[in-house]
């Protein structure tokens, strides 16, 4: 099982300035793999295949005056930019045909200079992990690491990254065996628990439980707003315009930053408490697309369901996602009839009452409905996989 650890690097100013040029000549690279496919389509030529594109544009190229400050920077850097041009066309013709799960990916695009850049290096790098905590880095030098804890194994690559407010991070792909992260199964048999997603309150857990939606993103709107408009009337190109920018950026980078942060410890604390987690199989690309768009945004359903069944895997939990079709509103966790609120009248509906004589607050019906059904999908799965 591969994992990937991220930790924050404080490089010097002339090491700043070699990250500086190996970024522009990766970034070089990939829009020179991308331009030479796009060119090739347009005239109707063969596909250029990787080994073609790394024999003209690295290897002849920096024989050539306007291309010869490709050899200041490691090979293995460029060779990776051509690789990641390489997959995103993969993608690209994946989704084109279908194989790809997801939603339809467009043509790869040009990599702008402005913005976050990153560049990787594999093991034919030879980077090292130093005994002092520091990351030798070819060309470049050894870097200082904020380590928040330690790498579990050697790792085989590390992407070094500079978001667009000027911060560098190095993330670590490191191979674990599988079971490293596993859990001590909980011995409470009612130990488990459905998840009801909604705005209101962003979850509804066993027995009533809640957590607040933060709105993150709509605590941060105004100051955003603002942001955005002294950007928009600096003049293009000056260096005012940078500095705004880069204030926009911070604040979008601070509510990612806290958004991801508390994602996290909602889902520690979930996978910590229940042996059984089952969720709603929500369509966030649908929602996202309706009049509650910027709230669903803001709430992040997509982040936390793929983070939660992610990490219920690594711990031993058992996680189901019943079916996005399944009537857990409507259904009346009593008597099974489905007399509860529909439609977006029934949106406002807080409280019902069904014809057998049960009233039911509508997020904690939910919420049992649930996790009575992905109990029933994890016990017939089991059953199955038995046979």
């Amino acid at each position: 099982m591969l994992l990937r650890y991220r930790f924050r690097v404080y490089p010097t100013a002339p090491q700043r300035v070699a990250l500086a040029r190996t970024f522009g000549c990766a970034r070089v690279v990939y829009n020179d793999a991308v331009a030479a496919r796009k060119h090739a389509h347009a005239e109707g030529l063969p596909y250029p295949t990787a080994s073609d594109l790394s024999k003209v544009l690295i290897t002849e190229a920096k024989r050539t005056p306007e291309r010869s400050w490709l050899s200041e920077v490691s090979a293995a850097v460029l060779q990776q930019a051509l690789a990641d041009a390489d997959r995103a066309y993969k993608n690209f013709f994946a989704s084109l045909n279908g194989t790809r799960r997801g939603p339809r990916m467009g043509s790869p695009r040009f990599k702008r200079r402005t913005g976050a850049q990153s560049i990787r290096f594999t093991r034919n790098a030879k980077f090292a992990v130093l005994d002092s905590g520091r990351l030798r880095l070819p060309k470049i030098g050894e870097l200082k690491v904020a380590w928040s804890r330690e790498l579990p194994a050697t790792p085989s690559s590390v992407t070094v990254s500079r978001t667009a407010t000027n911060k560098y991070y190095a993330s670590f792909v490191v191979a674990v065996e599988d079971g490293a992260d596993m859990l001590e199964p909980l011995s409470d048999a009612d130990a488990e628990t459905g998840i009801d997603l909604g705005l209101k309150d962003f979850a509804v857990l066993r027995g009533g439980r809640t957590i607040d939606n933060p709105r993150f993103f709509r605590r941060s709107e105004r100051k955003l707003r603002k942001a955005q408009r002294e950007f928009s009337r600096k003049v293009t190109g000056s260096a005012n315009k940078a500095k705004a920018r880069a204030k926009v950026a911070k604040v979008h980078e601070r509510i990612k930053d806290t958004r991801s942060d508390w994602v996290d410890k909602q889902i520690h604390r979930i996978v910590a408490e229940n042996q059984g987690i089952y969720v709603e199989g929500l369509s966030v690309t649908g929602l996202s697309q309706g009049r509650a768009a910027k709230s669903v945004h803001d709430a992040a359903f997509g982040i936390f369901l793929s983070r939660l069944e992610s990490k219920a895997a690594r711990a031993g939990r058992t996680f189901v996602r019943v079916d996005r079709y399944f009537p857990s509103t409507r259904l009346c966790s009593d008597c099974g009839a489905l007399t509860g609120p529909r439609g977006l009248e029934g949106l406002k509906v807080r409280i019902w009452a069904c014809g057998c004589g049960a009233t039911h607050d509508r997020d904690r019906n939910a919420e049992l409905n649930i996790r009575r059904e992905g109990k029933r999908l994890a016990t017939l799965a089991a059953g199955l996989a038995e046979r």
